[in-house]
């Protein structure tokens, strides 16, 4: 770790033991569904970069396009001195346009991730590439209660959430994270990704890439619930299952049972019938104004808006209402 890095990292243990209550509740019901942020241990961070690079997936490369093209204008919409605050942070790729766009000197740049080794590597190389930036990364669940640095005299705290990750929770969950953030963000504002309601031939691709990148991050859910919490499973009993839910206006991803099967976790024994599927993940696609709307409902004010020409991706700017 690079000096000038303040990490905060939670215990190992209290991580496994939230993530085999989460898995034991998933397993518990019906239909098993299990939160997608248990995807990104050091693996799962690694495997996403690589279905980011992906020829079949657009939302990375779309969203990079718009930043390339409109960071200054992104950045104009921020103010003077800023705490910056990333959610979800891992490789810290797109967080780079916006700060080329904005003074250095006047920027605390705040990353938050639940992968702690992987936000630790991204930092250093950050640091290396932007030295005398004020970095303060934060290991933690973002949709949960945490605790920010205190935001520097003189700047006001901006959120960054690119990649549509929105898009993984549920309505309810959405609604909470930005009513969270709203108030977070207080007198400052949130710049967010959204995947926009488009062709289902196009989200098919995506989301079933030929190399089978997207399969193998989707099982590793599992593979991660054997190396951290000794859950026994033939691994070849499951399959990765990709759909679009038009009732939704969502991606689902699953992971199939092939045959019927026992998974074992802890002591207890989860029985899988044929067809039997652990939903892992869902990513809804919006419409802006639809999208605007439910910020406006948790305490944001729409701002400005950039998407890209084939009107597959856009940038939203929200303003955080008075602390």
């Amino acid at each position: 770790m690079k000096p000038g890095i303040e990490w905060r990292q939670p215990r190992a243990s209290a991580e496994n033991q939230q993530f085999a209550a989460d898995l034991h509740a998933a397993l518990s019901r019906a239909p098993k569904a299990i939160s997608p942020k248990y995807f990104y241990d050091e693996t799962g961070s690694r495997l996403f970069e690589r279905i980011c690079e992906l020829p079949e997936y657009y939302p990375t490369r779309t969203e990079l396009a718009l930043l390339r093209t409109h960071a200054a204008d992104m950045a104009a919409q921020f103010g003077g001195g800023v705490q910056l605050v990333e959610y979800g942070a891992g490789a810290l790729l797109k967080v780079r346009l916006l700060l080329d766009a904005l003074p250095r000197e006047t920027v605390q740049f705040v990353p938050v991730d639940i992968s702690g080794p992987h936000l630790l590597a991204a930092c250093d190389g950050l640091a290396g590439d932007y030295p005398g930036l004020a970095i303060q990364p934060l290991v933690a669940d973002f949709t949960r209660p945490h605790t920010l640095p205190p935001c520097p005299r003189g700047s006001r705290r901006v959120g960054f959430f690119p990649g549509s990750s929105i898009g993984n929770f549920t309505p309810a969950e959405a609604d909470a994270f930005l009513r969270l953030a709203a108030a977070e963000l207080a007198g400052g504002g949130l710049l967010i990704g959204i995947d926009l309601v488009k062709d289902e031939a196009v989200l098919h691709a995506a989301y079933n890439d030929a190399a089978g990148v997207t399969a193998a991050f989707n099982m590793n859910l599992l593979d991660r619930a054997a190396r951290e919490l000794g859950a026994e499973f033939p691994r070849d009993g499951f399959e990765h299952l990709a759909f679009y839910n038009p009732a939704y206006r969502r991606i689902e991803m699953h992971l199939r049972a092939t045959r019927a099967l026992d998974l074992q976790l802890g002591g207890e024994i989860y029985a899988f019938h044929e067809g039997e599927t652990l939903h892992t993940e869902h990513s809804h696609k919006y419409t802006v104004s639809g999208f605007q709307a439910m910020a406006a409902r948790a305490g944001f004010r729409p701002g400005k808006v950039w998407i890209d020409a084939n009107r597959w991706f856009a940038v939203l700017w929200l303003e955080a209402g008075p602390p």
